[in-house]
């Protein structure tokens, strides 16, 4: 064998050698390849999962806002219910307090009559008995 011949045999065996581990990078690549995509896979099926969660809550909130909304709405009209309550119940005191006063007052002028009347009554029965003190005397 000459040296061309011998150079030719490591040349072919470089390149068998050269060929077997390109072999194994692109079966290594393709393994690599096929897990890549089998992982974009499931994160694509969660992703469709999450926004399908996602368009589900943005429904629920809405919703929930939305009744937010009417009751405080009503929740409006009933305090101006218990606002005019109050402005009523105002009115009733001053009314009450009105009368109080009006009782009052008239309590007031009775009892100086009637102070009056019992001043009159002491008088005529002091009268009375010292008229009969001096009829008996």
């Amino acid at each position: 064998m000459s040296l061309a011949g011998i150079s030719l045999l490591i040349i072919a065996i470089a390149f068998a050698f050269i060929a077997i581990f390109v072999v194994k990078t692109l079966k290594a690549a393709s393994s690599t390849m096929t897990s890549v995509s089998q992982t974009l896979e499931k994160v694509e099926g969660q992703m469709q999962g999450i926004t399908t969660e996602s368009e589900s809550l943005l429904k629920k909130t809405n919703h929930i806002a939305s009744d937010i909304e009417t009751k405080t709405k009503t929740l409006d009209g009933l305090m101006d219910a218990l606002g005019n309550v109050g402005t009523t119940v105002g009115h009733v005191n001053q009314s009450i307090q009105g009368v109080s006063e009006s009782v009052a007052h008239a309590s007031h002028e009775r009892d100086e009559k009637v102070t009056k009347a019992l001043r009159w009554g002491d008088a005529a029965i002091e009268l009375y008995l010292k008229w009969k003190r001096k009829k008996v005397q």
